[in-house]
């Protein structure tokens, strides 16, 4: 990460707690917080769980053991899987209070008096995952798999918070013996909202992990948050970060846009026109199906003023193509009676549902930004955030009117050192224009 100016936010977080726990000796707890180079704490919306990295000095005194003291490594001794307890707050007091695990440990740096050592830290689940397979059948709302396989006692079996919003469509399907985060991030996709006008126009969650918990999030309703900060960023001289302008939470340390323009990739992907080929083994029936972004534009919960609009000098067909059987009478619910009388019935209905999230989930990353805050611990991956930065026209008051805005975060990243703390970002959003206000309670 580069080092921008230190502002008063981005001083040095308090780390309270970074404790670890020896596997073979449950009462041997050691804390790594004196030596403390760095840590680095990610969330992101494609990633199942949270996980920190952290970097520490060993100076070969830190575990007693037979009258003497000795390395982490070797006095712990430290192999994987231990445990960690962490505690981190912000300069304005927000905590995160996390129990992790350890993944991967890597030494770095070594010689007579001291080595530098990084332990890869990951959530429960994550270990769990690798060692649970799902054979159950699932039926009924595709929302509550998601719900029963994280919290089953055969699954994952979390006691973690979880924020599952319910989808309207149903899902049978049987876990086939895969694992729980795989079956999560498969059915994601084939989920619908229950917002108005969906069915047909809209598709397609997120599951992920904060540390406030799992989530389970359609694009359409993450985008319809309300703002959670409001940032500028101005390049006045204000290395101290304490000239913010009126109605802004904070200002942007860093910021750059990748904001490329490639018309052959977004064709290629078909994230504005797209087409599925159906067929019905039981009858024979062939049907072409193309959701276009035009047509279901105003039914989506856009995060600008409006999609792209292309040149019409050329043909505006369908640029990327599925094919699929339709799923008429796989695995329906009830006893042998029910189940007979429901074999024609539709278990995933493809027509209004995987060309829409298949779009949905490319447009939602058109516009991406990247902006370095001081560390701010309230924000996680999945918020809305505002951001303002000036125009390059001649206006130097002007504000940037195409870029700025209403963005998700995608990804964040909390650095913590001995001097500094910064929180980066990862914005993103599906459409182009400014629209909203910076302001506190403005609506967008």
């Amino acid at each position: 990460m580069n080092k921008p100016l230190i502002s008063k936010d981005a001083e040095s977080s308090l780390i309270k707690k970074f404790d670890i726990i020896s596997n073979e000796d449950q009462s041997k707890k050691i804390s790594l917080t004196n030596g403390t180079v760095r840590l680095m704490y990610y969330e992101s919306v494609l990633q199942d769980t949270v996980k920190c990295t952290f970097t520490f000095a060993d100076t070969g005194n830190s575990v007693p053991m037979d009258g003497s003291y000795k390395s982490v490594m070797e006095g712990l001794p430290l192999v994987g899987e231990e445990k960690i307890l962490m505690s981190i707050e912000d300069n304005n007091e927000t905590k995160i209070d996390l129990t992790l695990y350890v993944n991967k440990v890597t030494p770095s740096y070594e010689d007579s008096q001291k080595s530098l050592i990084t332990i890869d830290c990951v959530s429960k689940e994550f270990i769990l995952n690798e060692k649970v397979r799902v054979n159950t059948r699932f039926d009924g709302k595709l929302s509550d798999h998601i719900t029963k396989i994280l919290t089953d006692q055969k699954f994952l079996n979390t006691d973690k918070n979880i924020d599952i919003e319910e989808t309207e469509n149903n899902y049978n399907f049987i876990g086939d013996n895969k694992k729980p985060f795989y079956l999560c991030t498969w059915l994601y996709k084939k989920g619908i909202p229950i917002i108005p006008n969906a069915k047909g126009n809209t598709a397609g969650f997120f599951f992920f992990e904060t540390s406030e918990g799992f989530k389970f999030k359609s694009i359409d309703k993450l985008l319809s948050q309300e703002k959670k900060k409001s940032y500028i960023y101005t390049q006045t001289n204000d290395s101290r970060g304490e000239k913010i302008p009126s109605g802004y939470d904070g200002k942007i340390l860093e910021y750059s846009t990748d904001n490329r323009i490639d018309v052959k990739e977004k064709l290629k992907i078909g994230a504005y026109s797209t087409r599925v080929v159906l067929f019905d083994p039981f009858n024979c029936y062939y049907e072409v199906v193309k959701p276009r972004a035009e047509e279901t534009e105003k039914n989506l919960k856009l995060a600008g003023k409006k999609l792209p609009v292309f040149n019409p000098e050329f043909k505006n067909d369908s640029t990327r193509t599925t094919y699929m059987l339709i799923d008429r009478g796989n695995i329906p619910t009830g006893d042998t009676r029910e189940q007979i009388s429901k074999s024609k019935e539709q278990n995933f209905d493809p027509k209004n549902i995987l060309n829409q999230s298949i779009m949905r989930y490319n447009q939602l990353y058109s516009v991406k930004t990247t902006i370095t805050i001081p560390g701010d611990f309230s924000l996680h991956a999945g918020d809305i955030i505002f951001i303002d930065n000036p125009s390059i026209d001649q206006n130097e008051d002007e504000l940037d009117k195409q870029f700025g805005g209403i963005y998700m975060v995608a990804d964040l990243c909390h650095y913590i050192s001995a001097k500094e703390t910064f929180t980066k970002l990862n914005l993103v959003r599906d459409s182009f224009g400014r629209i909203g206000n910076h302001s506190p309670g403005s609506v967008l």
